[in-house]
């Protein structure tokens, strides 16, 4: 006769998430086995996980889903967002609520467990993340260790030692690990539905992109709008751009501290803004701008991490829902004269864009290319065309299709 389990037996975790101050959640391990340390934010977005999780931006982050359900439409292989999927830039944990049930989705290509063992991504889930998305709005976002053992067998002192050794993200250049490794041409256009992405065969304008952790999504709408993309990486010197004759310099987004990333990118942008060519920047590009420019940043508390941001355009008065993604921020108390506030949250009032004055260049801290509004900030790639428009004596696009 079978031996029965006893009524109170507690299932075994096969997860860990320890932090710093050692305290340890337990919960069911999936995706990759092993360990990671990392910084733990908390996304509120309701949608766009494999987006989220494949953004470089997050490179260093184990990311909590304030959304219970994670994973019922799958993954497939055109909602990623890192240029490079074998590299794996991205976030390196994923917490969860509920377990990943099996994917019921037209477009889906496998299931999220299967995709995270792919990406190497360690995973939990079975945990209340309300609780950890309130720990961290009281404390902060904590340093990590997240592992997975299918056996339960964990070494727990060693896991809390490295979790509090770890020295986080302040002062850490992680553009240097997910830059591209080589300039390349960017020609794919959004996606359409039914008849995926388009490709850019007559570009009316040259823009290079400096790559500190691109999004996809990012030169999609850029080449959709007739722009040929050059990518370049993160360390590529001004004379070498200049050389390419571009009509516009993009500054991309990217993970960890501006100011460690600054080192060799604020000189580089200052020799750039030498000339007159228009510059446009998004999120760590944004923040290398104002580095460049004179301003400062700060690591942000809780950061912003979501779909759901309202931020107001100073240039137009209007408010858009935008998706963010930082743990930095512009001092907008920083700024120097001839630097103007172009957006600000309305959550904290802190600072999401600049612009300089007379002259066009400008930045923004959100992410217009995620469409959470779904389109409330894409006028701003048709804004950075218009520049390059006006200054070539052409007509200008409308802002707002």
């Amino acid at each position: 006769m079978a031996e029965m389990t006893p009524p109170w037996a507690t299932e075994k975790p096969t997860a860990l998430l320890v932090l710093a101050d050692g305290t340890v959640i337990e919960g069911r391990g999936l995706g990759a086995t092993g360990s990671a340390v990392a910084e733990v934010c908390f996304n509120t977005a309701l949608t766009g996980y494999q987006e989220i999780l494949t953004d470089p931006s997050y490179a260093g982050q184990i990311v909590t889903f304030t959304f219970p359900h994670i994973g019922n439409i799958g993954t497939n292989d055109e909602d990623i967002e890192d240029l490079n999927p074998v590299a794996r830039a991205g976030a390196v944990g994923a917490v969860f609520k509920a377990d990943v049930t099996n994917p019921s989705n037209y477009r889906a290509g496998t299931g999220l467990d299967q995709w995270l063992k792919k990406r190497g991504i360690v995973a939990l889930s079975g945990i209340d993340t309300r609780a950890l998305t309130a720990l961290i709005r009281e404390k902060g976002m904590p340093n990590a260790v997240i592992a997975h053992a299918p056996d339960g067998v964990f070494d727990l002192d060693d896991l809390k030692q490295r979790a509090a050794a770890w020295s986080g993200l302040i002062g850490l250049d992680l553009a240097k690990e997910v830059t591209s490794g080589q300039s390349s041409v960017w020609r794919e256009t959004p996606w359409v539905w039914n008849e995926g992405f388009g490709e850019q065969a007559e570009p009316s304008m040259h823009v290079v992109a400096i790559d500190y952790g691109v999004k996809r999504n990012i030169l999609r709408l850029l080449a959709g709008l007739g722009a040929k993309v050059t990518v370049v990486p993160a360390k590529t010197g001004a004379e070498e751009i200049l050389a390419m004759q571009p009509d516009g310099i993009f500054l991309s987004n990217g993970p960890g501290d501006p100011e460690a990333t600054g080192d060799y990118a604020v000189p580089v942008i200052q020799d750039l803004l030498k000339t007159d060519i228009p510059v446009f920047g998004i999120c760590l590009g944004h923040q290398m701008l104002a580095l460049a420019l004179g301003g400062k940043t700060a690591k942000m508390h809780q950061g912003h991490h979501g779909a759901n941001h309202p931020v107001k355009d100073h240039t137009t008065g209007k408010v858009e829902i935008v998706s963010m993604n930082h743990g930095f921020a512009v001092d907008a108390d920083s700024l120097p004269a001839g630097v103007e506030e172009t957006h600000v949250s309305l959550f904290d009032g802190s600072n999401c864009g600049i612009t300089l004055t007379g002259r066009p260049v400008f930045s923004v801290q959100h992410h217009p290319e995620a469409s959470p509004g779904p389109q409330d900030s894409h006028y701003l790639f048709r804004r950075f065309v218009n520049l390059i428009r006006e200054k070539r004596g052409e007509e200008l696009l409308a802002e707002r299709a």
